[in-house]
């Protein structure tokens, strides 16, 4: 029971911290409003560019002064790129590294592509961990699921570090203030370490299972031991009746 349920809540929280991930950027209303992903500044020289904007999952935001959160966010568009000359529509003033080159482009897209996947498979694997509970089938079927789910929140999370770093160190060569989104940044390798203990988790349960299984198959049961004794003595007394 142990091994079927403790995997089960490290998976749903993981899953929490996903749909947290997810949803910023389209939902303007706290807590998801602090969530981002990369956050550019001092870029007032770039036209049509919000001083400071923030890439979320959804949109690119500003920043509302009064509380540090998420505001005044742009359109919503799925699997939106990190591309600021496409972003903000013009080659003005941005820095020489995003200029001609579509690293950014498919990083980000790529990145966003595998988080919806992680999901996916964590939330398939939320519903069979219900089987492990009371099978050890359903404890390998929930830790098959959820491995799957782990390799693509770690694909999700290697981009997501590459274009965001590559992302910040390019605005600051560039004359610019940039820094990282921390509560996404601890959200998403959050989530991929949660799957990686359900996964493991799930795994000791089907094993264990098994285990347990195989000694009560084997262990003899009281009548079958009194049974087979007053078989024993029944014989012994045949084979003396005989000799006499």
């Amino acid at each position: 029971m142990t091994f079927g349920l403790l995997p089960l809540i490290i998976l749903t929280g993981g899953i929490l911290l996903q749909f947290f991930t997810i949803l910023s950027g389209a939902i303007n209303s706290s807590p998801v409003t602090q969530f981002f992903f990369l956050e550019a500044s001092n870029i007032g020289n770039i036209p049509n560019a919000r001083n400071p904007s923030r890439w979320t999952f959804f949109a690119i935001c500003g920043v509302n002064p009064s509380n540090g959160h998420n505001a005044n966010c742009g359109s919503l568009l799925p699997a939106l790129p990190f591309d600021p000359p496409r972003n903000f529509g013009t080659d003005d003033n941005i820095p020489n590294q995003f200029i001609r080159t579509h690293q950014y482009y498919y990083l980000s897209r790529f990145m966003f592509g595998f988080y919806l996947m992680a999901l996916f498979f964590a939330v398939v694997a939320l519903f069979t961990g219900v089987l492990a509970l009371c099978s050890r089938l359903g404890g390998y079927l929930s830790g098959l699921t959820t491995a799957v789910a782990l390799l693509f929140q770690t694909l999700a999370a290697s981009l997501m570090t590459a274009w965001t770093v590559q992302g910040r160190d390019a605005f600051r060569s560039g004359g610019h203030s940039a820094k990282l989104g921390v509560k996404l940044y601890a959200f998403t390798w959050s989530a991929m370490a949660c799957f990686l203990l359900s996964t493991v988790l799930f795994c000791c349960g089907g094993a264990v299972g098994r285990g347990s299984t195989s000694v009560r198959r084997k262990r003899p049961t009281r009548s079958s031991r009194s049974r087979g004794s007053f078989l024993d003595t029944e014989s012994q007394r045949r084979v003396k009746d005989d000799y006499s």
